[in-house]
């Protein structure tokens, strides 16, 4: 970016207006935003996580979250909703606002933060499991019901539950920009077998395997499938599902996402 961007908490009601129309942009909805002011106003009163990010003065960015307890005794940060607006998506705000969320917890000590995503959106997978080092071993089915908004609507809303242990040796690496990238070919060398795959025509090709290691990938678009063959998304939505609960039912774990859209999955 030119010059970095202004991350602060947010309390006053017309900051936290403007980042709900931020939200009601981002995905689509700008009559019905994903949150209203009026709950965003009592999370940031009641002491918890509501940011903005700014770049000359202009709001580019949010994210939201709160202090959850479940486990009991187990105090954790949700990480509800982060959004940037797209001109700036990539250019590394939203690793920012990640990073300014970790920062905000350790210093308070709290020592993980928990969120769900998409499984489908691959830029998200890598974004989350590989550059921030968070890891994935709960996979939850249409979470949220059917979507509404403009780029899911329609579709179940399964999702991946990310674990992200602020103060381990791979998020401190990946907080430095150090974090590696899944090297594939070598882990196929190595005996990590592929269980879900994109096939010639884009259809998902699903294989059993009792690998130590299993890899499983994704479309590179879902959003742009899902606009040009819906049957086609929902078959990625159930073949994803059966490959990563299968593989969560029987001692895998996601330890890392690649650029090119496969998850890698450790016994």
């Amino acid at each position: 970016m030119s010059a970095d961007p202004v991350i602060a908490e947010m309390h006053e009601l017309e900051d936290i207006r403007n980042l709900v129309r931020l939200f009601g942009v981002v995905w689509e909805r700008p009559d019905e935003p994903p949150n209203g002011s009026d709950t965003l106003m009592a999370l940031a009163h009641s002491g918890n996580y509501v940011v903005g990010a700014r770049e000359g003065g202009r709001l580019v960015g949010g994210l939201v979250g709160w202090l959850g307890g479940v486990p009991p005794g187990e105090l954790h940060l949700h990480s509800h909703i982060l959004g940037v607006v797209a001109d700036v998506q990539v250019r590394g705000l939203g690793f920012a606002l990640k990073q300014h969320q970790r920062r905000w917890c350790l210093d308070r000590g709290i020592k993980v933060v928990e969120w769900t995503f998409d499984p489908l959106v691959r830029r998200n997978a890598h974004f989350n499991l590989t550059k921030l080092g968070a890891e994935a071993r709960h996979y939850l089915v249409n979470f949220y019901g059917k979507m509404i908004d403009g780029l899911n609507a329609g579709e179940e809303s399964d999702r991946l539950l990310i674990r992200w242990r602020l103060d381990s040796p791979q998020v401190e690496a990946a907080a430095t920009g150090n974090a590696p990238e899944p090297a594939v070919e070598q882990l196929l060398r190595d005996g990590a077998a592929v269980a879900l795959s994109v096939g010639p025509s884009g259809e998902p090709i699903e294989r059993s395997s009792s690998s130590n290691v299993l890899l499983c990938q994704v479309p590179e678009d879902i959003v742009a499938v899902r606009r040009a063959d819906a049957g086609l998304a929902h078959s990625w939505r159930l073949a994803l599902r059966r490959a990563l609960s299968e593989a969560f039912d029987g001692g895998y774990g996601v330890t890392g996402a690649t650029r090119g859209g496969w998850y890698v999955l450790v016994k």
